[in-house]
């Protein structure tokens, strides 16, 4: 079971037996220098949105993250453009990039092809999944001479090379798994092939990862478990794509979005308070790795880092 440390920081975890903060602690004070960060970005689907793309790595590169990833798309110009982005980053960047690889939309000896040009590229981090059901269909189908899910993916991504491979988590259980149960033992078959690291789907409750962890943890497994956040830009956008994903935004979380929709600055100021109060609770709670979805864009992550001490070394 994770360590729940007993002097909590965090005005939002006092539920969990946490002290409530003296009055002369600083709330907004920077966590300890043990936290680390990574960043994930997609691929650009134009050259202008490749520019604002750039911008945003650019920005966030003096965060020194622990890795940043890109996403897959099965099949063609966003295959081609993951690449691209990917071998930019490790070309013309300090940071290690992880190239997320699915299963959907190819054979094997196509995704063998594609991993092993990463590790001749000297990209060593891959990100394992399954992926999403293709374009025009609303349940996944395995190719017929693909990997059928992400474990086979990672037992296949062991064989071409030693990649760290990191995998996905789901705190409130994937949408298709048929109980939480089920959801743990796909988790722990990914593992059993060679997954080294797990990242969460996004979630807003801290309580819901906390317990996903102990569950884990409780079910034998001990790889590092990194929550995924997810900044919110457009909070209506957001609650639908959580829906979609299967995760919930609690009802505090509408009060607080509650007609901002045409206040950009406000809701930026109050995005980047909930998430770093996010990443409190779950420090408090001896969690110290943080996967940012940043959609793009830097100011954001760039200001939650900032307010948890995560920042950039302006003596170098």
């Amino acid at each position: 079971m994770i360590h729940r440390a007993p002097n909590n920081p965090s005005i939002m975890n006092v539920s969990r037996g946490g002290r409530p903060p003296s009055p002369h602690m600083m709330i907004a004070a920077p966590l300890p220098e043990d936290v680390s960060v990574s960043f994930e970005f997609f691929p650009p689907k134009s050259d202008a949105t490749a520019e604002t793309l750039w911008s945003a790595i650019k920005r966030l590169e003096p965060l020194a993250p622990e890795y940043v990833s890109v996403t897959y798309g099965a099949g063609g110009t966003t295959r081609e453009r993951t690449h691209s982005t990917v071998t930019r980053i490790a070309k013309e960047t300090s940071m290690a990039p992880a190239a997320h690889l699915t299963c959907v939309g190819a054979s094997r000896d196509e995704i063998d092809q594609i991993a092993q040009e990463y590790w001749d590229a000297g990209v060593k981090h891959i990100v394992a999944l399954r992926g999403d059901p293709q374009e025009g269909s609303n349940r996944y189908e395995p190719h017929p001479q693909g990997y059928a899910y992400a474990s086979d993916l990672v037992a296949g991504l062991k064989r071409i090379g030693g990649f760290e491979i990191s995998v996905a988590a789901y705190p409130e259980t994937h949408p298709e798994a048929i109980s939480d149960q089920d959801d743990l033992d796909n988790l722990k078959r990914k593992i059993d092939a060679g997954a080294t690291r797990a990242i969460t789907q996004f979630f807003f409750d801290p309580e819901v990862f906390l317990r996903f962890l102990d569950r884990a943890r409780g079910a034998g497994i001990s790889i590092p478990i990194v929550p995924g956040i997810l900044p919110v830009t457009n909070f209506n956008q957001t609650a639908k794509f959580a829906k979609m994903c299967g995760a919930s935004v609690p009802s505090w979380m509408h009060d607080l979005f509650d007609a901002l929709d045409d206040d950009p600055d406000t809701r930026k100021l109050v995005a980047a308070s909930v998430a770093a109060e996010q990443c409190r609770v779950l420090h408090a709670n001896g969690v110290n790795a943080f996967h940012f979805y940043t959609m793009n864009k830097a100011d954001l992550c760039y200001a939650i880092c900032h307010i948890m001490g995560v920042r950039e070394d302006i003596a170098t």
